[in-house]
């Protein structure tokens, strides 16, 4: 039996990427105000920056129906071939539950909840792509992988909190005092939910360089077989400053680089970065 991996678009993964390896994406949906719109195919995160400064508001992310992932999978799975499909985190939103609805009514569908979110989710995919090139089955390809997903490392330094505080995650107080201290907060994912783990002190570039640096040493077991480095609008300075001092740990066979999309943007606004690795030290 043929077997075809799909996610959500929160994975983050490249058009280059989904293209190499097969991935077929389904878009959430973001709205504008009164218009909505597909999460990177007819809304790209420069029409986010673009609609906060000329409004101030930021975007409405939203799940997609049990109805669309239906028809997502009905396009996708029969008798000969099966989809494995993963979601955002459950606790972050309610696609998985929508997704799993869905797959009760197509035969040869399985729904995986990352426990994740941007390419935290895609390390996961590529570790399913590469068990069905080992032969696996559907469900042991699903089973290895829920095995897995909760050593995925998922964390980034965010420069600004205009939009944390926009979007009712951080206060007007908290706000202040972090641009008063220059404090860059560590968003990581534990358990499925985001939550700031750290907080760094000082320019963006010093923050970033502890931060990587701090990561690397405190998840010590990495999957040494790849890792992202992933991003919302950045400085191209910073972002090959950590794309050498990533590569100057010689960890890593692979380093892949992805520009996250509107839900990260949403949540996190421009100048976050985040690493992003499997750290169990399977490979």
């Amino acid at each position: 039996m043929n077997i075809k991996i799909t996610a959500d678009s929160t994975c983050d993964i490249s058009k280059e990427i989904a293209q190499k390896y097969g991935f077929e994406l389904m878009p959430l949906s973001v709205a504008l105000g009164e218009n909505d719109y597909l999460d990177g195919v007819t809304i790209t995160p420069d029409d986010i920056y673009k609609y906060y400064e000329e409004t101030k508001n930021l975007p409405k992310s939203g799940a997609r129906s049990a109805y669309d992932y239906e028809e997502f999978f009905r396009q996708r799975a029969s008798e000969d071939c099966a989809v494995i499909h993963f979601n955002i985190s459950n606790q972050m939103s309610v696609s998985h539950n929508n997704a799993v609805m869905a797959s009760k009514e197509v035969p040869n569908v399985y729904v995986i909840d990352s426990k994740n979110l941007s390419t935290g989710t895609a390390l996961l995919m590529l570790y399913a792509w590469d068990l069905v090139q080992q032969g696996c089955t559907p469900q042991e390809v699903v089973d290895k992988v829920n095995q897995r997903a909760p050593y995925v490392q998922a964390s980034f330094v965010v420069d600004s909190l205009e939009f944390l505080h926009k979007g009712g995650r951080c206060s007007a107080t908290s706000k202040i005092f972090a641009n008063m201290l220059g404090i860059k907060p560590v968003i990581e994912v534990k358990n499925g939910a985001m939550g700031v783990a750290k907080k760094h002190m000082g320019t963006y570039k010093h923050c970033i360089k502890r931060y990587v640096k701090e990561t690397l040493q405190n998840y010590n077991n990495p999957d040494k077989k790849r890792i992202f480095i992933t991003h919302t609008k950045m400085d191209p300075e910073i972002l090959s400053l950590v794309m050498d001092l990533v590569k100057s740990y010689g960890i890593f066979e692979e380093v892949l680089e992805t520009t996250a999309g509107c839900t990260i943007t949403t949540h996190c606004g421009e100048g976050t970065l985040g690493i992003l690795y499997i750290n169990d030290g399977q490979h």
